[in-house]
């Protein structure tokens, strides 16, 4: 393949890199070969537009570019508070610049007299301006002056490169080493139409560019190539697997909606289905029966009735003779959907069995035995659904619920049981922004229940500092008064020696013993307790047994208590928003008002101060995730959502929609045109394909 023939080679041949430096950079930066630096992009550019007279720089400054002749260098102190301070003078005042390290290559390699670029923060010391380890470089060296006046990249990096001389001026040595090298031989591999139809610049001139641009505009224009380019790649990848699968992967056809959902719909379910959930399930029995494997996403939020649009779809294939399943991530939430489902399903007549890391031997054998014979119709359960020892008879529909909890290789393992795989539905109650719903589940169809059953009241969301603590345990007092119950929530099970936040076990012995609510019955639930301890604790509260449950966030999801109407979530800075959502959504579940009170502190960062106002102003679950989005990312947000996607070198998936959308459409119109990229205009994207895709996950066989 000649488009990358030079950038297949090894790293430790590009000069000024050697075996030892070629090893430091595969073990720090995971650069093996050309085209690993290459795409190692600076993380900022130092403008290097001005250069400042000593006499105008102001301490505050963030950083400023001079130019002067050192004189005056002395060491000071010794040990630890060794340094070495220099004066540099340029006519108009001077400038102490220190070194605390590195004072042996100073001495040797700064000329006094000599003039130099100086490059740093300034800052006060003992009333004299002074700038740290600044960037120094030899004026006569730098150039021509007008090759100054530009952006220098800065590119991260580690202790071990530094010592290796491979600091950010290090590497971007290699980077101009490497530029020189391949020339013009990157080949353009979009499609001319692509790059006329954007006003795309030249490849070769997009990693110039971004490594060493001249103006902001060619910065602009390089990250814009770029970052369409790699977004691009990901959504034809995408658009292709859909593709293949939709036109290639049969699955079973499940024609007939009969006694099961017919009987359920008119004669057990206690409730009128919601408009969102009667167009959910109308999509996914179009899927069911259309030939093809279904893989679609439900969203939906908390309380918003996945489950029995679960159920409801698990039915379709029970009446067209196959099994279906369950996986759950915790004991808690498995056990949540058995007795839910249970409730409805023993009046039809439905054998129902739940397999979880706790089930006694004796039961579990009798359940993989049953599963197998296909005796048993409905399995749920958690990761002991995906052992060896459990098969199926029929499997026709596989459910993962908060499936982003799960490994990728997980999943796959579970609908891997069937020779022809088995309709599959993934459900989240975390809402995922648009931005990364379009990127990391592009080759699944997507639904969305965005309507809370009637009569559910939006949780009125408050936010306490510390001094309002007997105002929570008055909050705490009437709602036990009005004969509901509470939950406390705290971040850690145990005292942290590090962190200065309320813990559980003090907690549940303050509200236990000291808090002054007598006659209040106390229970606690966290997950260092044993499965049956914690099963014991949540059923005694459902029961109403207990009065207030101290926990941890394993109540995050899969516990369904309507009489609990006051949820007091302590040191809720350790919450992310996702979080600190789900467990608001434990309350709020009945018809009576309730109440989610953030207790803080005061040492709130401005991200913490904005994450609860952002729980305060706000139900919707996904403003709450575009926001999450925004503060903390898409890699935090999305978990093991799809394990090694989320390795973007430039885009942004908070901050970059335009080009996600751009990317999207035009992957959808090309495989639309040409699903094989067997048009001779496509050969060289095709064959880039290939070679980028042995680094990636092989998307078509997950969800």
């Amino acid at each position: 393949m000649a488009y990358i023939s030079n950038l297949k080679t090894e790293i430790e041949y590009l000069k000024g890199v050697g075996p030892v430096r070629g090893e430091v950079l595969k073990k720090e930066l995971g650069i093996f070969v050309f085209y690993d630096l290459l795409n190692y992009f600076p993380f900022k550019y130092i403008d290097k537009t001005q250069i400042y007279k000593i006499s105008d720089v102001k301490s505050d400054a963030v950083a400023v570019q001079i130019k002067g002749r050192f004189h005056g260098f002395q060491e000071i102190g010794d040990k630890r508070a060794r340094r070495l301070v220099a004066v540099l003078s340029d006519g108009t005042a001077e400038i102490e610049i220190v070194w605390f390290q590195g004072i042996k290559w100073v001495k040797t390699s700064i000329k006094p007299g000599e003039e130099y670029l100086v490059y740093g923060k300034p800052s006060y010391f003992k009333n004299r301006m002074n700038i740290v380890h600044p960037e120094v470089m030899l004026f006569k060296e730098s150039g021509d002056p007008a090759e100054l006046m530009k952006f220098q990249p800065a590119y991260s990096t580690t202790e071990k490169l530094t010592a290796k001389g491979l600091d950010s001026r290090g590497i971007m040595r290699l980077q101009s080493e490497l530029i020189k090298i391949i020339g013009n031989q990157l080949t353009e591999y979009l499609p001319q139409q692509i790059v006329n139809s954007f006003k795309f610049i030249s490849r070769f001139d997009a990693y110039k560019n971004i490594h060493f641009p001249k103006t902001t505009e060619e910065l602009e224009q390089a990250r814009n190539r770029l970052k369409f380019e790699e977004l691009f790649l990901v959504q034809l990848e995408l658009i292709r697997s859909k593709w293949n699968r939709e036109q290639i992967k049969k699955g079973f056809v499940f024609e007939v909606v009969g006694d099961h959902f017919n009987n359920f719909f008119h004669h057990v379910l206690p409730f009128e289905l919601t408009n969102a959930q009667k167009k959910v399930i109308k999509e996914i029995r179009a899927d069911l029966k259309s030939g093809k494997q279904m893989n679609r996403l439900l969203q939906g939020d908390v309380g918003s009735g996945k489950t029995i649009v679960a159920l409801m779809s698990m039915l379709i294939a029970l009446d067209n003779g196959f099994q279906a399943c369950i996986m759950a991530p915790t004991e808690i939430l498995a056990m949540q959907h058995y007795v839910t489902i249970t409730r409805f399903t023993e009046k039809l007549g439905i054998n129902v069995g739940l397999l979880t890391g706790s089930t006694k031997n004796a039961e579990k054998k009798n359940i993989i035995e049953k599963t197998a014979s296909g005796e048993l119709q409905l399995l749920i359960g958690t990761h002991a659904l995906i052992e060896d020892t459990v098969q199926f008879k029929s499997p026709g529909l596989v459910i993962i619920d908060e499936q982003h909890r799960f490994g990728v290789a997980q999943r796959a393992k579970l609908w891997a049981k069937s020779t022809i795989p088995p309709h599959v539905l993934v459900m989240t109650a975390t809402p995922i922004p648009r931005t990364l719903a379009m990127t990391f589940y592009g080759d699944l169809d997507t639904s969305v229940i965005d309507e809370l059953p009637p009569g559910r009241k939006p949780v009125k969301t408050l936010h306490f500092f510390e001094n309002r603590r007997l105002q929570i345990i008055g909050a705490i007092r009437q709602a036990i008064k009005n004969g509901n119950q509470v939950y406390v929530v705290y971040p850690l099970i145990e005292e942290s020696e590090t962190l200065d936040y309320q813990n559980l076990m003090d907690g549940y012995d303050n509200i236990s013993h000291d808090f002054p609510l007598p006659d209040y019955k106390v229970g606690i639930v966290h997950g260092k307790m044993k499965a049956d301890e914690k099963e014991k604790s949540m059923n005694l509260f459902k029961k109403g047994f207990y009065n207030i449950l101290v926990a941890t966030n394993v109540i995050e999801v899969g516990v369904d208590v309507a009489n609990a109407t006051l949820m007091v979530i302590e040191s809720a800075e350790r919450f992310g928003l996702s979080q600190l959502h789900q467990l608001r959504g434990r309350v709020g579940r009945g018809a009576d008002e309730s109440v989610c009170i953030l207790a803080t502190s005061y040492k709130l960062s401005n991200e913490g101060l904005t994450r609860m106002q952002t729980m305060v102003r706000t139900n919707n679950g996904f403003e709450i995730a575009e926001a999450d989005l925004r503060l903390r990312g898409p890699g935090d947000i999305a978990g093991t959502l799809q394990s090694g996607l989320m390795d973007f070198k430039i885009a942004n998936l908070a901050t970059d929609h335009k080009f996600i959308q751009a990317a999207r459409y035009t992957a959808i119109d090309m495989i639309r045109e040409d699903p094989n990229l067997s048009k001779p205009e496509h050969q060289l994207l095709r064959n880039y394909i290939l070679e980028y895709s042995k680094r990636k996950i092989n998307w078509s066989e997950i969800s």
